[in-house]
């Protein structure tokens, strides 16, 4: 990669910094995150987005609110740790990486009661950075695992970003399609443009280019008319939440691109780290969805494309049911045919 999506610069008392992603492909600018309240808002409006990443900022964040608490007794620092996971917990809804970080800082912390704040504070760091490293490498098991769908020429179609951008690595679905060409196979990309932010033709296009591999946008809704050309063999996009099913949650519009691609007989696969699954809910109709801001569609970058004091309705998510999916990959392997039964095993 040339590029990070964010790195930590300094010791435990340093500072996040990351892609503004808000601006590609436009420009590209690394901004500071300094404070707690910088994290949660490039969480919330998309600075920062992905689960993965979303995750991997969270742990970052928990470091960054904690910095002004080392000299304090345990039970105040305790106090703010609760305070700073409640606060980011409450920036994105959907993405379940992010609440999986967080606990999992919690967890260092509880196992770790006796220890003076300082300490603690720098182990929370280190765990911050593990996940960043896990992350890193996960991806690249995913890659790995995933590229053995994908032959030679085949023609794959993605929704919205699930590539380096969205991770601390090379990304969950677009790592398959990075390891596919790495491997020799030739292969050429449609990233749907994906309505209303664009991540499909803003991000995934730039990520692809980047790294010299062809690539289409399409609108989201010519889909259906490019799977009926032929063009598309594969769909391969990431995932948010996978209820215990295996229903996932992804980008709106993922849905019905997995009708579209039952219908013409072409596999629809879903790659994800074993994070991204929540096996407290059995299936995918319990997954909160977040319903984003008007502006967003009504006034998208700035220009007005709805009348004033006319409705839009924006859930930011929806939900794929496991029998569209052909497949899940995670960095363990290949679920074929996901079931509750064959999920549980995989992670078992």
């Amino acid at each position: 990669m040339t590029y990070q999506t964010m790195h930590w610069q300094g010791d435990s008392t340093g500072t996040l910094w990351m892609i503004d992603q808000t601006l590609l492909p436009n420009e590209f600018l690394e901004i500071e995150c300094a404070t707690l309240e910088s994290i949660w808002e490039a969480i919330k409006v998309l600075r920062v987005r992905g689960a993965p990443a979303i995750g991997v900022a969270a742990a970052y964040g928990v470091v960054t609110g904690l910095r002004a608490h080392r000299d304090v007794d345990r039970a105040a620092f305790d106090a703010q740790l609760q305070t700073v996971t409640s606060y980011l917990a409450s920036s994105r809804p959907t993405a379940v990486n992010l609440f999986w970080a967080l606990d999992r800082m919690g967890a260092v912390a509880s196992q770790s009661a006796g220890v003076p704040p300082a300490d603690m504070h720098d182990r929370l760091f280190a765990e911050a950075k593990a996940i960043a490293l896990e992350d890193r490498e996960m991806c690249k098991a995913i890659g790995r695992h995933g590229s053995e769908l994908l032959g030679d020429g085949t023609g794959v179609l993605t929704h919205c970003n699930a590539g380096g951008l969205a991770t601390a690595g090379d990304g969950t679905a677009l790592s398959v399609m990075f390891a596919a060409a790495a491997a020799g196979k030739s292969i050429h990309v449609f990233a749907d443009e994906t309505r209303p932010l664009l991540q499909g033709a803003r991000l995934t296009a730039w990520e692809l280019q980047q790294r010299k591999i062809p690539v289409t946008v399409i609108c989201d809704n010519m889909a259906a008319q490019v799977m009926k050309e032929g063009r598309i063999q594969a769909v391969v996009t990431g995932a948010d939440r996978i209820a215990a099913n295996g229903d996932a949650a992804n980008k709106i519009g993922t849905y019905g691109v997995a009708v579209l691609a039952k219908a013409h007989n072409i596999p629809f696969y879903v790659a994800a780290p074993s994070s991204t699954f929540d096996l407290s809910l059995s299936h995918g109709d319990q997954i909160p969805i977040e319903l984003r801001d008007r502006e967003e569609i009504a006034n998208g970058f700035g220009r007005k494309t709805v009348p004033d004091n006319v409705g839009v309705y924006n859930p930011a998510f929806d939900v794929t049911p496991a029998e569209l999916i052909s497949a899940i990959v995670t960095e363990r392997g290949i679920i074929r045919q996901p079931t509750t039964a064959a999920i549980a095993e995989h992670l078992a």
